[in-house]
């Protein structure tokens, strides 16, 4: 049951396009072992601005 909460609750935040921080942090420590990962308020910051009218072109970290 637990999983089933997890996939309904990931599916959720994809449709209001809210990016999975967990994820973000296992793909950085993935690719980037030694790289610095931002914090969950600070990932959560980032993806905000670029969703709603950040004026950067980079791509989100996630």
């Amino acid at each position: 049951m637990s999983e089933l909460l997890r996939q309904l609750t990931e599916a959720a935040r994809l449709m209001v396009g809210v990016k999975d921080y967990d994820k973000y942090v296992a793909s950085r420590r993935r690719c980037s072992p030694n790289a610095p990962v931002m914090s969950r308020e600070a990932f959560f910051a980032h993806c905000q601005s670029e969703r709603y009218g950040g004026k950067s072109m980079k791509k989100c970290p996630c």
